[in-house]
């Protein structure tokens, strides 16, 4: 079985799950964005061997697999590549292949990468060079070569010089028992360069605030890491893939400022 982490939160929160017969389902996989791992630890104490995957549409059908033994220790992490998929860390920047355990970008080759976008030589130059697909994550390499995919480079903020990836402040409000989602987005701040702005959607039946959630967020996160605000949303905007669209919620966020900016020159 396949889905993105809300297809399992949603079965997961189902009132008969935690009885319902799962003794044939002998793998799932999890893509699309990272799972928490509260959740997957979830799907393994009922007998699932639930693991993170990772692919792109540029490189079909798949990149990365983690075995079922594998599942339970090491909860987060996407494995290793499959057979005939080649796998690099990059510096982000300089293009430097690192050897080892690294962090960096994820360089993926094989046949499975494609020729190019349809006739947008622009864009095809930009994320294929020296045999490599530059997929634009920002992933975490171990000693033993399995592969942990942290956020997407675009998404990555950088909050008084420290890089933040929104993906991990998502999974510590996560973690809070009234939150059933969470998006976290970097925008301008005048003093720390950027910050982190945090939009929640409360589960039904349940209650908190801003101050409890950014107390909650304190006690988990390093202070740089830690929403500077938190707004509470019906609905967090998503793709058909029910992936959280992050870019749609900055824009409505500088859309904010601009109007802000206009009422403020329109009163002078």
């Amino acid at each position: 079985m396949m889905g993105v982490p809300t297809h399992y939160l949603m079965l997961a929160e189902h009132p008969d799950f935690a009885h319902a017969e799962l003794g044939n389902l002998r793998h799932a996989v999890v893509g699309g964005a990272p799972m928490p791992a509260p959740l997957l630890r979830i799907w393994h104490r009922r007998g699932v061997a639930l693991s993170q995957g990772y692919g792109l549409t540029e490189a079909s059908p798949n990149v990365l697999c983690l075995a079922n033994e594998d599942a339970a220790r090491m909860v987060g992490y996407s494995g290793e590549p499959y057979p005939h998929v080649s796998v690099a860390v990059a510096d982000a920047v300089t293009g430097e292949i690192f050897d080892g355990a690294a962090t960096g970008e994820l360089l993926v080759g094989g046949p499975g990468v494609f020729a190019g976008y349809f006739r947008d030589p622009a864009a095809t130059a930009a994320v294929l060079a020296d045999g490599w697909l530059r997929t634009g994550d920002l992933v975490e390499r171990d000693a033993e070569g399995y592969i942990k995919v942290v956020d997407r480079l675009k998404d990555i903020y950088i909050s008084g010089g420290e890089n933040v990836a929104p993906a991990e402040v998502e999974a510590a409000l996560l973690a809070h028992p009234a939150v059933g989602q969470a998006a976290v987005v970097g925008v301008a701040d005048e003093r720390w360069g950027e910050s982190g702005i945090a939009f929640v959607v409360v589960r039904p039946g349940s209650a908190t605030d801003e101050q409890e959630l950014l107390e909650h967020g304190a006690a988990r996160l390093a202070r740089f890491k830690v929403p500077a605000r938190i707004e509470m949303v019906g609905a967090l905007p998503r793709t058909a893939l029910n992936k959280v669209l992050r870019g749609r919620l900055r824009q409505e966020l500088a859309d904010r400022g601009s109007v802000a900016r206009e009422s403020v020159e329109g009163g002078r």
